[in-house]
């Protein structure tokens, strides 16, 4: 299967293929590759900014929307579902559409829309495949820092066609650590709260700004673990199987599935201690 972007314009999308239990490998290496090319579409747009970004408030005052985002988000409805019209849609800006044969993408058309309002780097595009509530590809593009995370169900993880796996043998004490704050000014309160007493316990921590590539940062090995409270599917449906492609666990507080209530990243060892703490800080 092709692992970069030059092997996507090779690709002949079959808009027949429809998924069953038994999802067949084909078929996922080809919605790998379709994620792919409809990340680098999006993302390509992104990087021709214009001076004036419409920039609205949704949720507080510091929860923006920029008429990029909503671009990037029409960009990749019209390129996904063009190629598989019988396929779902979940899209942060309100984009939503069932679909009929099980196959839904959730796209974040532009995670870390402040570094992008601010001319920050590290701003991306979030694309996954699910199946039944299961992501089985994605793809996590980063233009302005040159970078393409992916990954399909079995078959590994990515980064500009090169394979990558996470950091499994680290010390807690040495491991640098990740994560991001919510809009809300009380809920940043508590956040920092527990931001505190972490850093006394490891190397370092960084706030990235983007989820998606908090995520991707685990799975080829720049970052040891990551945390956040509040994140949505979009978030973390393409970054979520990047890393447990890449050898990481990703959970929430009870060990089960990334949710907003928390989603917590990293090698396994390095995992279990980051849950550990959460778990007696919370």
């Amino acid at each position: 299967m092709g692992r970069g972007r030059g092997a996507c314009g090779h690709v002949t999308w079959s808009a027949s293929l429809v998924l069953n239990r038994a999802v067949d490998q084909l078929v996922i290496s080809q919605l790998h590759e379709l994620a792919v090319e409809a990340a680098t579409r999006a993302g390509s747009m992104l990087m021709n900014r214009p001076r004036d970004l419409g920039a609205t408030s949704k949720s507080t005052p510091t929860d923006i929307v920029t008429i990029m985002d909503k671009n990037s988000e029409q960009l990749l409805a019209k390129f996904l579902l063009g190629a598989r019209p019988n396929d779902g849609i979940l899209g942060e800006e309100g984009t939503s559409i069932a679909g009929s044969n099980g196959v839904v993408w959730v796209v974040d058309p532009l995670d870390g829309t402040v570094n992008y309002l601010y001319d920050l780097p590290g701003w991306a595009v979030s694309v996954a495949a699910r199946f039944d509530g299961e992501t089985i590809a994605g793809c996590v593009y980063a233009p302005s820092i040159n970078r393409t995370w992916s990954a399909a169900r079995g078959m590994g993880s990515w980064l500009n066609g090169a394979e990558i796996s996470c950091n499994s043998r680290i010390d807690f004490e040495n491991a640098l650590i990740a994560t991001g704050f919510s809009y809300s000014a009380d809920e940043r309160s508590v956040q920092g709260q527990v931001v505190q007493r972490l850093l006394s316990q490891v190397r370092d921590i960084r706030r990235n700004g983007a989820a998606a590539v908090d995520l991707c940062y685990i799975a080829s090995g720049s970052i040891d673990g990551y945390f956040e409270r509040g994140l949505n599917p979009w978030d973390y449906a393409a970054g979520e199987l990047i890393v447990r492609e890449a050898g990481g666990v990703v959970s929430d507080l009870t060990g089960g599935d990334a949710s907003y209530e928390m989603t917590i990243a990293g090698g396994a060892g390095v995992h279990a201690r980051l849950l550990a703490f959460l778990t007696a800080a919370i």
